[in-house]
């Protein structure tokens, strides 16, 4: 495949692999940019944001809806290949690709509701006979950087918002995974944006990223990806707006009240969906000591069950990670928490990029399975006494993406929603959850700034104040 920038689609005689995480197969090429890419990129991002300006608030709304039903229409295509590239499950791949019309859709109807307001400015010393109302205007060129583990669904949640908004956008992809992305932009062609409101640019980030993220051109940078890398964009960035939606080791907590069988139901689904590579991933699982070990014996088997193997088999229900540099670090960490102390309780072994999911229990804060973000098949279960001490170790993390708590008394659900530092909370349900209307984002090293369509194109807008002074 060719990648896109300045209306065009462009070859390079220097290519990168993409490879199926599953048997390292080559299943297609793409550019290896250099900085005279970016230069283009950028270029053209910005005769695209001068376009983009001036098109009416329902022509975004129209071209949006187009693509939405584009993608709707081309679900299989774009799954099978976010399955491929990524390792993820075919069921997973569909349902990434269901998602995407949908994001879409939303940011089509949100692009007719960008709103300013009127100010009483005689509320003020001094403002009798003035009238003043704010205006929200496109920020200009908007940088998405998207990370591997969903090549679709979040290229889309920073696209979608950032046309809506009437920006250009310039996507840098994962290396790993650009194929969805780089289709998304024939779709997005086809449904009528302009050509210079839309580039690709696929090669490393380690060489193209500071250029991307430091030039001045460049108004809105919406990353995301591990914090290391996300504090890195920050610092390149210089004075410029950004989201930052980093990493996490999610809590999930169950008190003595829970209904363990539902427990399980969410600590398998939000446990090892997509061989654990999610953000928002059950990491952390803290069950109260009553129900303890009922948790354990109930989850095991459960666990055991889960099929591994070729992702595009209907009867595997965990794949490939997406590197099998990355599953020997899980399988190290899992190797590690045991020779500290901790017990494993089921799975762990390591085949190529395919690691059997594991529950290691007994795991403690000093373990990185415990302190660091895993971002693979495993969860890691220890026990608490009582809400106070769940709460404390729930906060005991530099994190604050996603929190589940199962219990059946409000008040434990509502101190939970409280006190727990997270920007997402789940009550009776696992940490792993998420619809795209919804905002999105997390805490402390979590990141800063929100998803989803309404709250992404707020910071994809700048807001302007205008001061009608009359009988002047």
């Amino acid at each position: 495949m060719r990648m896109f920038i300045r209306g065009q689609w462009k070859e390079k005689a220097e290519r990168i692999d993409v490879l199926n995480p599953y048997d390292g197969a080559v299943i297609e090429t793409v550019p290896r940019a250099d900085w005279g890419d970016v230069e283009e990129a950028l270029a053209g991002a910005v005769e695209g944001a001068a376009v983009m300006a001036k098109v009416p608030a329902h022509d975004r709304f129209r071209m949006l809806e187009r693509a939405a039903r584009l993608l709707d229409e081309r679900k299989e295509d774009f799954a099978r290949t976010i399955s491929l590239e990524e390792g993820k499950i075919i069921a997973e791949g569909r349902m990434e690709a269901g998602r995407a019309g949908e994001i879409f859709q939303i940011a089509a109807e949100e692009s007719k509701r960008i709103l300013g307001e009127v100010l009483p400015m005689d509320a003020a010393p001094g403002g009798a006979g003035k009238f003043g109302f704010t205006i929200r205007v496109p920020c200009g060129v908007v940088l998405a950087i998207t990370p591997f583990n969903f090549p679709l669904h979040l290229v889309c949640h920073k696209v979608a918002p950032a046309l809506a908004a009437g920006n250009s956008v310039v996507i840098k992809p994962a290396s790993d995974t650009p194929l969805s992305a780089l289709k998304l932009v024939e779709v997005l062609l086809e449904a009528g944006v302009p050509p210079l409101a839309i580039a690709c640019i696929t090669g490393s980030g380690a060489a193209l990223g500071d250029a991307l993220c430091g030039d001045e051109r460049v108004r809105k940078i919406s990353f995301t990806g591990s914090y290391e890398v996300g504090d890195h964009v920050c610092r390149a960035a210089g004075m410029k707006r950004v989201t930052m939606e980093l990493g996490s080791n999610s809590p999930l907590i169950v008190m003595d009240d829970a209904d363990i069988a539902k427990v399980v139901d969410a600590t398998v689904a939000t446990g090892y969906a997509n061989a654990g590579q999610v953000c928002i991933s059950a990491q952390r699982v803290l069950v109260d000591s009553k129900v303890y070990g009922d948790y354990i014996d109930a989850l095991k088997p459960r666990v055991e069950a889960l099929t591994t193997g070729d992702q595009l088999k209907e009867t595997t229900r965990v794949g490939p990670m997406v590197r099998e540099a990355d599953a020997v670090r899980v399988k190290g960490w899992i190797d590690e928490a045991v020779a500290q102390g901790a017990r494993l309780v089921t799975g762990g072994e390591r085949r190529g990029t395919i690691v059997q999911p594991a529950v290691v229990s007994e795991v403690t804060p000093e373990m990185r399975l415990w302190g660091s973000e895993l971002f693979g098949p495993a969860v890691g279960v220890r026990r608490c006494r009582g809400v106070d001490e769940a709460i404390a170790l729930a906060n005991d993390t530099r994190y604050g993406l996603s929190a589940g708590v199962f219990t059946r008394d409000i008040d434990r659900a509502l101190r939970f929603a409280r006190e727990v530092s997270s920007g997402n909370i789940h009550i009776n349900w696992g940490p792993q959850w998420r619809v795209d209307l919804m905002p999105y984002g997390g805490l402390k090293r979590s990141g800063m700034g929100k998803e989803g369509p309404r709250y992404a194109i707020e910071e994809m807008t700048e807001t302007k104040m205008v001061v009608v002074h009359m009988g002047s």
